[in-house]
């Protein structure tokens, strides 16, 4: 079954998985909301533990040059070229992991940039959130959200929320029928614009 209410073929989605290993749960419930999109609206996925990316280092005020390496121009290619970025990180102490803090970490970069209009490209696009995670209770996963949606919202980007799921063993997340059920219409709804918890309900113009 695929979506009905899908987005239009204009849109395209990045998948990009944290994860410190491959096929885990948080990529299997991923991979499970994506098979839901229409087979016309592309698809990329870029795994962070295979891409040899160093730890971002600030240097706006250094005169450092940019981009540093063929990978950082890559990610930031890919990032830019997506209508809907998809943040596929399971839950590490109550937050992201490294591979996927290290990565929005270099958004910091792209916004710094002599003459980047990095900021202005990124609003309006879609930033969506994917964990799994030992806990039965998702309620631990609101600091993960919660980075997700600042993020979203200070770049004036929408946020479709997160998707989350049980699973501490491999593959666990598939018994997780909530999760797996909530995963067949995740990308269906139409994305708010992100706001900060001050901007609620004051009728901040975006």
């Amino acid at each position: 079954m695929t979506l009905d209410t899908a987005p239009g073929p204009d849109r395209s989605f990045l998948f990009v998985l944290g994860s410190s290993r491959s096929d885990g749960n948080t990529e299997i419930l991923a991979r499970a909301a994506a098979a839901q999109l229409p087979a016309e609206i592309p698809q990329r996925w870029v795994d962070l533990n295979r891409l040899p990316l160093p730890d971002f280092q600030d240097g706006r005020h250094e005169g450092a040059d940019w981009p540093a390496d063929e990978t950082e121009e890559l990610l930031r290619q890919a990032t830019l070229e997506a209508t809907d970025i998809v943040i596929a990180s399971p839950l590490y102490w109550y937050t992201l992991s490294a591979q996927t803090k290290r990565y929005l970490d270099y958004w910091s970069g792209w916004l710094n940039v002599p003459g980047s209009d990095f900021k202005q490209r990124m609003a309006g696009r879609t930033l969506w959130g994917v964990t799994a995670m030992a806990d039965d209770d998702h309620a631990v996963a609101d600091g993960l959200t919660t980075t997700l949606n600042h993020s979203a919202a200070y770049l004036r980007m929408r946020f479709g929320g997160v998707l989350t799921g049980t699973g501490s063993r491999p593959g666990r997340v598939r018994a997780d029928e909530g999760a797996m059920r909530r995963a067949k219409t995740f990308f269906a709804a139409e994305p708010p614009l992100a706001r900060f918890p001050y901007e609620e309900g004051a009728g901040v113009a975006v």
